[in-house]
């Protein structure tokens, strides 16, 4: 149970704590989408966060891709205001085209109080970058990382699986690069089994990001390699799940079975440290 009191941890511990992670065995970085889903992750022992912007967006009520940088950084504000763990933040393409705009988001999210984040390959108007370009940006976020006072994890993300490419020789040549731009961590979102983890994770040398999904398992990601796992959307997905479920039952049947099974608003208090 957390305290009431967040501890009073500095972002170069936090720093020094997220790349520890890194080093060895396999980890799991869920990801809250906002305060409250961070605290109880967190009182449930996760030794790590990370931001998503899907369920970011989706708690503002608008789609993913649709938050601008300024809202993104004010919610990394009070999710590391309100807990004492280490938090990278989904900077999806930098929130710009061009290699300034990483090098901008990444500083700007450092300030905010992240010791991480990732960058994309991708943007929702010009489709998947160029190679040349793509390097370019995961470069200039790179050189911004360093220029810090601690050291902040860049995640360098290769979107095609995801984005209606699904070529997973162009996606390891893409890690392949931004491994030798410098990037941190690698992640191919959209992997589909261990196979394809492991293949991955043999055509690189730097801790591979694994998207977990219903058709894998922690262990069966661990055995291929990966270092961490995240959940991306999925934990905001299943809490809007069971609202849907309930909200349904409730016009549908005029009944609340769907309560029953709900933890009490005591237990969560107490998860809450409150």
């Amino acid at each position: 149970m957390l305290s009431t009191v967040v501890a009073v941890v500095t972002q170069q511990q936090k720093s020094a704590r997220f790349r520890e992670l890194h080093q060895s065995g396999t980890f799991v970085i869920p990801n809250p989408w906002d305060v409250g889903s961070a605290k109880l992750l967190e009182s449930f022992g996760f030794q790590a966060l990370a931001t998503t912007s899907s369920g970011m967006a989706y708690a503002m009520g608008a789609v993913d891709g649709g938050v601008g940088l300024d809202d993104v950084l004010d919610h990394v504000r009070r999710l590391t205001e309100a807990t004492s763990v280490p938090l990278s933040v989904d900077l999806e393409n930098g929130h710009g085209a061009e290699p300034h705009h990483t090098a901008v988001a990444v500083l700007r999210a450092a300030d905010a109080g992240a010791v991480g984040g990732s960058i994309e390959d991708y943007d929702h108007e010009r489709g998947i970058y160029g190679l040349d370009l793509a390097v370019e940006r995961v470069r200039a976020a790179v050189n911004a990382a360093h220029s810090l006072s601690f050291r902040f994890t860049l995640t360098a993300r290769a979107e095609n699986l995801i984005r209606g490419k699904p070529d997973l020789v162009d996606t390891i040549a893409r890690l392949q690069a931004y491994e030798e731009a410098g990037a941190d961590v690698l992640y191919a979102p959209g992997l589909r089994d261990a196979d394809e983890v492991r293949t991955v994770c043999h055509a690189v040398s730097k801790p591979v990001n694994v998207l977990a999904h219903s058709g894998l398992t922690v262990a069966a990601i661990a055995e291929a390699g990966a270092r961490r796992i995240s959940v991306g959307g999925g934990l905001t997905w299943a809490a809007v799940g069971g609202l849907q479920r309930a909200a349904m039952e409730i016009l549908a049947e005029g009944t609340f079975g769907a309560f029953a099974d709900s933890p009490q608003y005591s237990e969560i208090k107490e998860w809450l440290g409150a």
